[in-house]
C-alpha cells in the first residue's frame, strides 16, 4: 500500500487527462437529472413516458461508445508514432462512420419507437408518449453520434479542454431550451425532446467541424481506413451488449421479486452509475497512454503506466468502500424513507462496497487493453463474465435469492472481468507497438 501512496512519475500525466475527460462524462448524468425536474413537474404520465424513452435512447448511445473508445486507441497510436497525417486522416473516417451508424440508429429508432416501448412495459397514454419522444429524439442520434467520434478522435490526440467545452455547452443550452420549450412555449415532453435535437446538433456540428479541419491527404470516406474501424467497433459493441445484458438481467430478475427489492436495486445501481464516472475517466486516461505509448514503440512504457493506472484506480476504489461503509446508515436515506427499501439496501450495501476496488481494477484494465486495441479478447471476456452473471440470476430467480443473489451475480461479473482483463495484461500478447494495429483486431 505504501508503493501505491507515493507519487510516480505517470501521475501527473494521468490526471491531467482524467479530470478533463470526468467533467465531461459528469455532464451527461447531471443533465439527465435536469431533464427529469424539468418534465416531472408536467406529471407522472410525462415523467413515464420519459423513463421509457431515456432508457431507450441511452442503451442505443451506449452500444454505439465503440465510436469514442475504438477512434481513441486507434488515434492515440498513430499520435504517438508521430504520424500526424494518419491520425488526420482517421478523423475524416471517424466522421463518415459516425454519419453511417447515426443514420441508421435514427431510422431503427423510429422504425421500432412502439415496439420498444411495449418491450419495456409500456402501454396506453405513457407508450404512446414514450413513442412520440423517441421519435422526434431520434432526429438527433446522427448528430450525437458524431459527438462521441469527435470526443474519441480529440482524446486521442491528446486534446481533452476541447470535448469537455463543448458538452457542457451543448449541455447547458440543451437545459435552457427545455425551460423554454416546455414552460415558456408549452409544448410539454415534446419541448424536451426538441431541446435535446436541438442542442445535440450544435454539438455535433462543433466536433464535426475539429474532425474535418484535422490534417488529411484526403477526407473522402475510403473503406480500407474505415474497416479496421469497424471491425474494432463491433468487438467493443459486444462487449457493451454483454454488460447491458447482465445490468438488465438484473433489473428483470428484481422485477420478478418485490418492489421494494426493484427499488433499492435502482438506488444502488445509480449510485454504481455515479461512482463509476471517475473510474472511467481513470480508464480513458489509460486508452490515450497505453495507446500512444504502444505507438510510439514503447512497449515497457506502456506496461509501467498501465500498471500505475491500475494501483491509481485501486486506490480510488477503497476510498469509496470506505466511504459508502461508512455512510450505510445515511446515504440510503438522502434517496428513499421507505423502510421496506432501506431493509434491501442493508442488504446489499456491503456487495456493493466490497467490490468497488476489484470494479476499479477492472475499469483500468478495460481503459488499457482498448488503448492497446485488444478488442477482441475484451469481447471475448465480458461475454463470459456476463454468461457468470446470468448463471447466478437464474440462480437467483430459481431460489428466490432476491437483492442479495442479483448483486452476487453483479459481483461475480466483476471477479470473472478481473481474471480474464488481469490475466491478459500479466501476459505481453497485447503490447503490440507500431502506429497501426489492425492486425491485433483480427488475432
Amino acid at each position: 500500500m505504501g508503493r501505491v501512496l507515493r507519487r510516480a512519475p505517470q501521475d501527473r500525466e494521468i490526471v491531467l487527462i482524467a479530470l478533463p475527460a470526468l467533467g465531461a462524462l459528469a455532464a451527461e448524468p447531471l443533465y439527465l437529472l435536469a431533464d427529469t425536474a424539468i418534465v416531472g413537474h408536467l406529471g407522472t404520465t410525462q415523467l413515464a413516458a420519459l423513463a421509457l424513452a431515456a432508457t431507450v435512447l441511452t442503451s442505443v448511445v451506449a452500444l454505439c461508445n465503440f465510436l469514442a473508445y475504438g477512434t481513441t486507441a486507434q488515434v492515440a497510436r498513430l499520435h504517438g508514432a508521430g504520424d500526424r497525417l494518419g491520425a488526420g486522416e482517421l478523423g475524416a473516417q471517424a466522421f463518415w462512420l459516425a454519419m453511417a451508424v447515426g443514420l441508421g440508429a435514427l431510422a431503427l429508432t423510429v422504425l421500432l419507437a412502439e415496439p420498444l416501448v411495449t418491450l419495456l412495459g409500456g402501454d396506453g397514454e405513457v407508450a404512446a408518449l414514450a413513442a412520440r419522444y423517441l421519435r422526434i429524439s431520434a432526429l438527433g442520434l446522427p448528430m450525437a453520434m458524431l459527438a462521441l467520434a469527435g470526443q474519441g478522435w480529440l482524446r486521442g490526440v491528446g486534446d481533452l479542454r476541447t470535448p469537455l467545452v463543448i458538452v457542457v455547452a451543448a449541455n447547458v443550452v440543451n437545459v435552457v431550451l427545455e425551460v423554454l420549450f416546455v414552460y415558456g412555449f408549452g409544448w410539454g415532453l415534446d419541448g424536451s425532446a426538441w431541446g435535446t435535437v436541438i442542442a445535440q446538433a450544435a454539438m455535433g456540428a462543433a466536433f464535426a467541424w475539429r474532425l474535418l479541419r484535422a490534417p488529411a491527404s484526403s477526407r473522402r470516406p475510403a473503406w480500407a481506413r474505415i474497416r479496421p474501424m469497424t471491425r474494432m467497433g463491433a468487438q467493443i459493441a459486444v462487449r457493451t451488449a454483454s454488460l447491458l445484458l447482465a445490468f438488465g438481467a438484473a433489473t428483470a430478475v428484481l422485477g420478478r421479486t418485490s418492489d421494494p427489492a426493484l427499488a433499492a436495486n435502482q438506488i444502488a445501481f445509480q449510485l454504481f452509475l455515479f461512482l463509476a464516472l471517475v473510474l472511467d475517466a481513470l480508464a480513458i486516461a489509460g486508452q490515450v497512454l497505453v495507446g500512444r505509448a504502444l505507438g510510439g514503440g514503447d512497449a515497457p512504457g506502456a506496461r509501467v503506466t498501465g500498471r500505475r493506472l491500475i494501483e491509481l484506480s485501486f486506490l480510488v476504489g477503497l476510498v469509496m468502500t470506505v466511504a459508502l461503509l461508512a455512510l450505510r446508515d445515511v446515504l440510503p436515506r438522502a434517496f428513499t424513507s421507505d423502510p421496506q427499501v432501506l431493509d434491501e439496501l442493508a442488504l446489499m450495501w456491503p456487495l456493493l462496497a466490497g467490490m468497488l476496488p476489484f470494479a476499479a481494477i477492472v475499469f483500468a484494465l478495460d481503459g488499457i487493453l482498448i488503448g492497446a486495441g485488444d478488442t477482441r479478447y475484451l469481447a471475448a471476456a465480458m461475454a463470459l463474465a456476463a454468461a457468470a452473471a446470468l448463471a447466478v440470476d437464474a440462480a437467483t430467480l430459481a431460489f428466490d435469492w432476491g437483492i442479495v443473489g442479483v448483486w452476487a451475480g453483479l459481483a461475480v461479473l466483476m471477479a470473472v472481468r478481473l481474471a480474464t482483463t488481469g490475466g491478459r495484461f500479466a501476459g505481453s500478447r497485447w503490447a503490440v507497438t507500431g502506429g497501426r494495429r489492425e492486425a491485433l483486431a483480427e488475432a
